[in-house]
């Protein structure tokens, strides 16, 4: 599955440019890992480079090979900036659950620990809160033991808490500790917090490498191809939208309606009911819909309803936020506080049929902490532990201010500054919403019919992957 955003913008060379602590002065001691197999070369070139760019038009516009915007790829190298045998690494979890957490730290403890002779990994409890002594949370000592088993269940080990702490404090906490290594855990919001935490370091002179390992279950860091726990999070989505379709069918005018995750980014609503297609109705925050009037939703749904007997909507979070009063408030990450979209429609939609006088069995299904709490799947676990690996690999040769990611099949290092400054969205003229509006047949838009032909974006969906 392809989930590769096509950039809004080609980064420059010096925004793909990875910061590094230092030379390396040590050997790695994974070298034995694969010895006697002569033809497989286990370390990364340092000289290779991931290209950003697939196609043959964008590569097109460079003048040259070296001109090509490109990744550092991730993986182990052969030297190392730190002594394996004296470092103590960090492990600090962010934000909102996501499934995969708890595979990310045992993966993390036992690369560290097995394979690089990591002899003390420490876990701050309760996300960035763990990192300043006014919280007296004192740091847990994580061992092959203690990690045995915690990928059998969601959350977080560790807790987890959302809001900015002083970096100052943070940086004065690693060092209190003797930590050389800090893995963050966590979305934009906490990789900003860590970008700031490796600039203090850095100012202070502290040869402290921070590594993230980016975790969004809206899957909207861009440059990466997905974030971990995304796939678990929209299979247990899909569950909610098959049981909202069950109730749906087996009632006269039944109606199912979902409200699934994503602030700013549709891509758990789509995959989802791609995965089920029970759904008729898909409503993300980069879309907007019509409520009222012909061709609106309202309108539309008691059509769907008259001609099928029941139908199902799936909205994100996030869509429809001008139909709801504005609101100043912010959670603890700084967010605007959204209004509750499902509620609104919840009783809209009754409304509009009480207002007809037409029958309606109304089921509304909101199950987003329910997903955010569920194990990683296979292939999350999988990919959890992939990513852990590359970013102690990276850790470890002195990469800091980075999140590891996979891009174009290829892990590698994206500098945090990079990550954070955007958000990956579904695109209205991309391939995903065009599968959307296939697998629902719901038109391309919602809304009273246009005097004049739809914009090209509409008409022309080109060929793009998110």
């Amino acid at each position: 599955m392809d989930l590769v955003p096509p950039p809004e913008h080609s980064p420059t060379r010096a925004e793909l440019e990875v910061t590094t602590l230092g030379p390396r002065a040590y050997g790695s001691p994974l070298a034995g890992l694969l010895a006697g197999r002569r033809t497989t070369e286990h370390y990364v070139a340092e000289d290779d480079r991931v290209l950003l760019d697939d196609t043959v038009s964008a590569l097109a516009a460079h003048e040259g090979l070296a001109d090509l915007p490109s990744f550092e790829p991730g993986g182990p190298r052969r030297r190392l900036f730190f002594d394996p045998r004296t470092v103590r690494a960090g492990i600090v979890t962010c934000g909102g659950l996501c499934p995969g957490l708890n595979d990310v730290i045992r993966a993390l403890t036992l690369e560290l620990t097995t394979h690089y002779g990591v002899r003390r990994v420490l876990g701050f409890r309760d996300g960035f809160r763990g990192l300043v002594p006014r919280y007296g949370l004192s740091p847990v000592a994580l061992t092959l033991e203690s990690v045995s088993g915690i990928g059998e269940s969601g959350g977080s080990v560790l807790g987890s808490s959302r809001g900015e702490q002083d970096p100052e404090e943070v940086v004065d906490t690693l060092q209190r500790w003797g930590i050389d290594v800090l893995f963050v855990v966590g979305g934009d919001g906490s990789m900003r917090g860590a970008l700031r935490i490796a600039e203090c370091a850095r100012s202070r002179g502290a040869a402290i490498a921070v590594v993230g390992v980016p975790k969004t279950i809206d899957n909207d860091i861009p440059f990466i191809e997905q974030s971990f726990g995304f796939q678990s999070a929209y299979a247990a989505a899909a569950e909610a939208i098959r049981a909202a379709h069950v109730e749906a069918r087996s009632a006269p005018a039944g109606v199912g309606l979902v409200k699934l995750m994503g602030r700013h980014s549709g891509f758990i609503a789509c995959y989802a009911a791609l995965a089920h297609r029970g759904a008729d109705v898909v409503l993300i925050p980069e879309v907007p819909f019509a409520l009222d009037g012909e061709g609106g939703l309202l309108d539309h749904l008691h059509r769907r309803v008259r001609d099928q007997g029941h139908a199902v909507v799936v909205v994100a979070e996030g869509a429809g936020q001008e139909y709801l009063p504005a609101s100043r408030q912010r959670d603890a990450s700084g967010n605007a506080k959204l209004g509750d979209v499902g509620v609104l429609l919840r009783d809209r939609i009754q409304e509009s049929f009480a207002r007809k006088g037409e029958e309606l069995n109304l089921r509304y299904i909101d199950p987003s902490y329910a997903i955010r709490s569920v194990p990683a799947n296979a292939y999350d676990s999988v990919y959890c532990m992939r990513l852990a690996h590359t970013a102690v690999h990276a850790a470890m040769a002195g990469r800091t201010a980075i999140v590891v990611g996979r891009w174009r099949g290829r892990f590698v290092h994206v500098p945090i500054p990079l990550a954070v400054s955007a958000r990956n969205t579904v695109a209205p003229d991309g391939d995903l919403w065009l599968a959307v509006l296939e697998a629902t047949g719901q038109p391309p838009r919602l809304g009273p019919p246009l005097l004049e032909p739809l914009p090209a974006q509409w008409n022309t969906p080109a060929v793009r992957t998110a």
